[in-house]
């Protein structure tokens, strides 16, 4: 995939992996636009000129149906759509009261997904060449219990990006997959000393996406530990070890 001169939206951009996704966009050439819930969070790249913004809350249908029509006047070029909105919530499997960090996970991971790309689609559909990015977690292969529909949602993604990109062949529109393992942003580096710094993971991401053909799923080395723990038969021993962290509900 070529990553230079070309029309982005990263959706899930105002923090995090997907700013620093769009500033690697941006910085090849590209023009990025950057979407989410608070687009002041990138008031300062606006003003440098670095990236454009847009507000969209990928729960709302009509919002991510706004964004679009904005997106999509502003730039009808557009032909790059990353979509990475996500939630992480600690959940109690045995507190019934779990189930709404549950709804709020589903609604922005997975349904928030299938919405932005549903929003996307028949634009891209009708450029000749376009690329669809979506954006999963080591955690989808591999569960982190203490976070159980985080993964959930995460493996539903993973699964919905493979059909998306078995209907899409042949339509000039390709379905990449971006698997990242803890990276060291909003505090993860505070609860996971192993959490790969952020540029050291975007450097290997944008080689990744480079390469031609551009790979389904990009998956850096860190991670492939994880995405591969069943093929490796390592799944059960790590599954144990990443099971430690439930002594930390009330309880335990």
């Amino acid at each position: 995939m070529d990553i230079s001169g070309r029309t982005a939206l990263v959706v899930g951009g105002t923090s995090g992996i997907g700013l620093g996704l769009a500033r690697r966009f941006a910085a090849a050439g590209s023009t990025v636009v950057v979407a989410g819930r608070d687009p002041g969070k990138v008031a300062d790249h606006v003003r440098d000129g670095l990236l454009e913004a847009v507000r969209v809350d990928v729960t709302d249908p009509g919002s991510v149906l706004a964004a679009r029509d904005e997106v999509i006047a502003r730039h009808p070029d557009l032909d790059v759509v990353v979509t990475m909105s996500g939630v992480m919530l600690f959940e109690d499997l045995r507190d019934p009261a779990h189930a709404a960090a549950a709804e709020q996970t589903v609604a922005v991971n997975l349904l928030g997904t299938i919405r932005v790309l549903d929003a996307f689609t028949p634009h891209l559909l009708a450029r000749e060449r376009a690329d669809v990015i979506t954006v999963t977690s080591g955690i989808a292969f591999l569960p982190f219990p203490l976070m159980a529909t985080y993964g959930a949602s995460k493996a539903g993604v993973h699964a919905y990006t493979e059909a998306l990109r078995a209907q899409l062949a042949g339509t000039g529109t390709t379905v990449t997959e971006l698997v990242p393992p803890a990276v060291a942003t909003a505090g993860q580096e505070l609860v996971n000393p192993a959490a790969l710094p952020l540029e050291e993971f975007l450097d290997e991401v944008v080689d990744l996406l480079s390469a031609e053909p551009t790979p389904d799923e990009v998956v850096v080395r860190v991670a492939q530990r994880l995405r591969w723990a069943e093929r490796d038969g390592t799944y059960a021993d790590l599954l144990r070890q990443r099971s430690q962290a439930l002594a930390t509900l009330p309880g335990r």
